[in-house]
């Protein structure tokens, strides 16, 4: 069971190793959103923007609910979100005392 879990935990961390993610879930912490809406704030195409939520989704990150043709995005658990900010707030934290934080590195 531990082991499990632990995988699922890396799975979920996957899932967010991606900025074009994170700021999907960003947009999306303010509300439900459809795919047209998300790509004109993103400025990327539906085409892209699919892809990464379709991953999302997988991880079950985001739920969707379709309208005839239209199909929109929420946060499945508003802990998600939660979760994101405490992160954001520790490199938030580091940067303001000196800290760099360099791609794959933090110094």
């Amino acid at each position: 069971m531990k082991n499990k879990l632990f995988e699922l935990h890396a799975e979920l961390c996957k899932a967010l190793a991606d900025p074009t993610r994170l700021e999907i879930l960003n947009l999306l912490s303010k509300g439900e959103k459809n795919v047209s809406e998300l790509a004109a704030l993103m400025k990327i195409r539906q085409a892209t923007l699919s892809q990464h939520l379709a991953v999302l989704r997988q991880r079950k990150v985001v739920v969707t609910r379709r309208q005839g043709t239209t199909v929109s995005y929420r946060i499945a658990n508003p802990k998600m979100i939660k979760a994101c900010n405490l992160i954001r707030e520790v490199l938030l934290e580091q940067l303001e005392n000196g800290g760099r934080i360099v791609k794959g590195t933090v110094k």
